[in-house]
């Protein structure tokens, strides 16, 4: 029965990563999540039910559109499997209520941090409605779990500090240095990290953005004078820390 649990957990999240990628194409355009059907991007065609089976569509098509025969990208069944493993793995070996409930309220944050993710590689955008979203999840958690000048200072260091560093980078640059949505997840975080865990997310993001950053020049993927997003430096980094915390402490106490 246990086995068929995580068989369970790992369909869910396969299930629920075809969501995100609904999320993730429609939501920065402003289009219905629900009642419009998926259509073809390049010929129009509405989608049969049998070309929307998460994953197997894709196999079964050999990844190309069912009607005009233009390539699907890879990243749709990527998406539903990166979140049916996250499901599987984060899925709890002693089942109860209390931790099924942190099941679901992990897997909630891991979904609007994959979402986040692409959303920010493809628009340079960290929407206001994911944000608010994880701000939802995080704030009960961590009044409950977290002594309050856990969760408040780390609200107050994770927003405060980078809206600092960004106000003097323009008075000295001329130029923004962070955007609103980079600053406001920095907060969010801030409030489940609390002060010590959120500072080191802003400097370890900053240290794997800057890496990013170079080996995409040395790739010619982009140019000095295209910004690389920040978004997904922050999601990885704040993945570390919050689902291997041994290593991220590990990590910190090498860094101070």
């Amino acid at each position: 029965m246990e086995n068929l649990y995580y068989f369970y957990a790992l369909v869910f999240g396969i299930l629920i990563g075809s969501f995100l990628n609904v999320v993730i194409l429609r939501l920065p355009l402003q289009k219905n999540l629900v009642s419009d059907r998926s259509a073809c991007l390049k010929c129009g065609s509405q989608l049969k039910w049998y070309h929307n089976i998460p994953v197997l569509s894709f196999i079964f098509l050999r990844g190309r559109c069912g009607f005009c025969g233009q390539r699907i990208s890879w990243r749709y069944p990527l998406i539903e499997l990166l979140t049916g493993l996250i499901s599987f793995w984060i899925f709890p070996e002693n089942l109860n209520v209390e931790s099924f409930g942190l099941y679901l309220l992990f897997f909630s944050i891991s979904c609007v941090f994959i979402c986040h993710f692409f959303i920010d590689l493809d628009h340079q955008l960290l929407l206001d409605k994911l944000n608010i979203y994880l701000l939802l999840l995080i704030i009960p958690y961590s009044i409950f779990n977290f002594h309050w000048t856990h969760w408040l200072l780390g609200g107050v260091f994770g927003f405060g500090v980078p809206l600092l560093v960004t106000w003097l980078f323009y008075k000295i640059r001329g130029q923004v240095g962070l955007g609103g949505g980079d600053i406001k997840l920095f907060g969010i975080l801030g409030i489940l990290l609390g002060p010590i865990g959120i500072f080191f997310t802003i400097f370890l993001s900053c240290f794997v953005g800057a890496i990013a950053g170079l080996l995409m020049i040395g790739m010619k993927k982009i140019t000095k004078d295209r910004p690389l997003p920040f978004g997904p430096s922050i999601l990885l980094v704040a993945s570390f820390q919050i689902f291997f915390p041994r290593m991220a402490h590990i990590v910190q106490s090498w860094l101070i």
